[in-house]
């Protein structure tokens, strides 16, 4: 790789960090504001429980669609336009004055926001070798769990001064600007920005469908994805209710925890991954398994009875930080596993699954809350790690053969 097309590569990689942030930003503020969604528009904790899943429902719905765009078509414009997308309906949420606007305009977030990561990550895979690709992507991912954070904390502070609608006007306003600011980026010639040749979609499928290892990894992230959410939309609400936060400390609390310990264990895992693989494919899968094997034990903090905040706030940054190492190399090991022009399909069906498993986490905890309290859901999210570690050490003895077969470790 030349000088010219590293640099290129890495400023790809820190233009998609901020462009994830605010993906996630917008897509979890809303549970920010969970509290003024009771009162202004009289929902209950069922419906504030809908207004997660239909989004991951729906973004779920389209992700393969996308996904197969993304590698028919180049992956940068469809960036850009899933970024002024998503942004634009950010906005508009704030026209909301019902519960059935509000959850049309959440389930259109899902269709807009779903172009946006098989694209990114393939655009990432195609620009970085297997040698700093962990690393890249774990640049990117953290911009995602960053926008975690800045998105919960900014929508509850504005909410607590303005009202729950200030915060996505201004963060679609953010998204417009970025996507503006992005075309500049991208301006770059056809053959270096990332596109591939058309390929049928029989193929395509073929090329993700055959892979054993893909289906592995697809189980991890399911397993990880249900518990993810469940935290990302009923964590802020749980420091409200059990620690008498106002909206602006409970939207920081609920996030920093979970998501800064997120940031820098993505970082570190890409960087760990990496460096231990060696083009060793299979040492990224064990590694992945260890550590989510070591993660689940810290969430049985939820079950002391009368829990301080210290207790919580350690147990559910340590669960964290570990897990997002472990699933630091999940798409770097995909990306080796699938060949190149199958690399945005094979991202678009993992998004799929995890989303519409998530969404059925966000709901199934709604629906328990009352029964076991959020402190039993998330214990209960343990279970889900021990899973992932099954399924990504499972998948060790046929990434060899499947690498062979595809000749994508490159």
């Amino acid at each position: 790789m030349s000088g010219h097309d590293r640099r290129y590569a890495w400023t790809l990689a820190f233009f998609l960090f901020w462009a994830g942030a605010i993906n996630y930003a917008d897509r979890t503020a809303v549970s920010a504001v969970f509290p003024l969604l009771r009162t202004d528009l009289g929902v209950t904790d069922v419906q504030l429980g809908l207004i997660g899943s239909v989004f991951l429902w729906s973004y779920a719905a389209c992700s393969p669609v996308m996904g197969f765009l993304g590698d028919r078509f180049s992956h940068s414009r469809i960036i850009l336009w899933s970024l002024a997308g998503w942004s634009a309906v950010t906005a508009a949420t704030a026209a909301s004055t019902t519960f059935p606007q509000l959850l049309a305009a959440r389930a259109m977030l899902g269709v807009t926001e779903s172009a946006y990561l098989p694209s990114a990550n393939a655009l990432l895979s195609h620009h970085h070798p297997p040698e700093t690709r962990a690393t890249a992507l774990s640049v990117h991912s953290a911009g995602l769990n960053f926008g975690l954070i800045a998105g919960g904390t900014l929508a509850g502070y504005l909410a607590d001064r303005a009202g729950w609608r200030a915060g996505f006007v201004l963060l679609g306003a953010a998204g417009i600007a970025l996507a503006v600011a992005g075309r500049f980026v991208f301006r770059l010639p056809p053959a270096a920005a990332g596109r591939t040749g058309p390929v049928a979609m029989r193929t395509t499928l073929a090329n993700v469908l055959r892979v054993p290892t893909y289906w592995f990894l697809v189980g991890e992230g399911v397993s990880i994805a249900v518990g993810q959410w469940i935290f990302n939309n009923w964590l802020p609400l749980y420091f409200k209710e059990t620690f008498d936060m106002s909206l602006a400390a409970a939207g920081f609390s609920g996030t920093f925890a979970l998501q800064g310990a997120a940031v820098a264990g993505t970082f570190a895992g890409g960087v760990l991954s990496d460096r231990l693989a060696r083009n060793q494919t299979r040492r990224r899968l064990i590694l992945m398994g260890v550590l989510h094997l070591l993660s689940a034990p810290f969430l049985l903090a939820f079950l002391v009875k009368a829990p301080g905040i210290a207790l919580i706030s350690a147990s559910t940054f340590l669960f964290s930080f570990i897990r997002a190492m472990g699933l630091a190399g999940q798409v770097a090991v995909i990306c080796e596993v699938l060949p190149p022009a199958s690399r945005s399909t094979g991202i678009g069906f993992l998004n799929t699954f995890n989303t519409f498993a998530g969404g059925l986490g966000v709901l199934a905890a709604g629906m328990l809350k009352s029964d076991w309290g959020l402190s039993g859901v998330f214990a209960a999210v343990s279970l889900f790690s021990l899973v992932a570690a099954g399924c990504a050490v499972g998948a060790c003895p046929f990434v060899q053969k499947d690498l062979r077969r595809t000749g994508a470790g490159h």
